[in-house]
């Protein structure tokens, strides 16, 4: 099968490209990158300097005739604007970035600019591999959830869905490595702004608040408000989300656990730790795992969470390829059986 890479500059899009390079059902047929085109991949990710591609102008009747799947890596706003043009086509594509997360007006809210064609929003399916899959393997287009909300539902959302929690507002604390902030030059990703430094960034207006909000309430079946604070730690990659939530009366830890056991049960790429060992990061780089730990404070009645994954693999193009094999039927694991890297 032929995919191409839209954005094919960016750190999700470099692990976009290391994944499909050994998938075994997939060739990638184009890369394209209209400010690099022209230019061998080696020369903007010399890690993948061994594969033999150059990088090329968008073209959506070439495209249209020769892959199958597009994935859109590009910044938020591109895919809106280049996508529907291929599903048109019918060609199936999944989007990396924002556009097809939102209602319009939350969209526009939230990303200040204009939301994608609504005909083909009500189309998207939000790929969510764990809680989707049954409509992803029918959607012609798939929105990839956030970095960020992907680890934060996976550990929330059985726990909303069984009725565990107050609906009161969720607090969920979130630490991401720096690459999440992208690959552009910006004066707050030098490193020596980022070395030796922890500090917030977007408080009470990052666009992943509503993605979560939204999601909880529609597969949660509980509406939620939600306070997110989004962190940078001195690192490249990986998250690690804590959240806290009120529990309601009747429910213990067991209880809890037995809701992530129910839900992850099939889940392969979600690893529920054993008690009083904590999610790192380092323990799930370069891999598509999941790791989710749990307490009850009793004192104050509220359960803690814990959720680590790598921010560019399964919060990005790790999930995106999950979500391509979900699609086409294939092993959900396929290209994706990448062991952790330590240390």
């Amino acid at each position: 099968m032929n995919v191409a890479v839209v954005g094919a500059t960016g750190y999700g899009s470099g692990e976009l490209v290391r994944i499909l390079s050994r998938h075994p059902h997939v060739k990638i047929h184009s890369l394209v990158s209209s400010s690099r085109a022209g230019e061998r991949l080696g020369t903007v990710f010399p890690h993948l300097a061994h594969l033999e591609h150059t990088l090329e102008e968008w073209n959506v009747d070439k495209l249209a005739k020769q892959v199958d799947v597009v994935f859109f890596a590009a910044p938020a706003g591109v895919s809106s604007e280049w996508l529907p043009p291929l599903a048109e086509e019918g060609v199936v594509a999944i989007d990396l970035a924002g556009d097809f997360r939102l209602e319009p007006e939350v969209y526009q809210q939230w990303y200040g600019q204009n939301p994608p064609p609504t005909a083909w929003l009500n189309q998207a399916q939000y790929g969510l591999s764990e809680w989707n899959a049954e409509a992803i393997a029918q959607a012609d287009v798939i929105a990839n959830p956030g970095c960020y909300p992907t680890a934060a539902l996976l550990a929330l959302l059985p726990l909303v869905q069984a009725g565990a929690l107050e609906a009161t507002p969720l607090v969920i604390d979130g630490k991401s490595g720096i690459s999440g902030a992208g690959r552009g030059l910006k004066l707050g990703s030098l490193f020596g702004e980022v070395e030796g430094n922890v500090f917030s960034y977007k408080v009470g207006k990052h666009q992943h608040t509503p993605e979560m909000e939204r999601i909880l309430a529609l597969w949660g079946k509980e509406s939620h408000r939600v306070i997110f604070t989004p962190q940078i730690v001195p690192m490249s990659r990986g998250i690690l989300v804590t959240g806290y939530g009120k529990l309601r009366q009747g429910w213990s830890e067991k209880d809890l656990r037995d809701c992530w056991k129910a839900a992850y049960e099939q889940a392969p790429f979600i690893r529920l730790l054993e008690e009083d060992r904590w999610p790192r990061t380092k323990e799930v780089r370069g891999s598509n795992f999941c790791d989710l730990q749990l307490h009850v404070d009793h004192r104050t009645g509220h359960v803690v969470l814990a959720a680590a994954i790598d921010n560019l693999v399964k919060g990005a193009a790790g999930q995106a390829v999950q979500n391509l094999n979900l699609r086409m039927g294939w092993p959900e694991t396929a290209g994706l059986t990448m062991d952790p890297l330590f240390p």
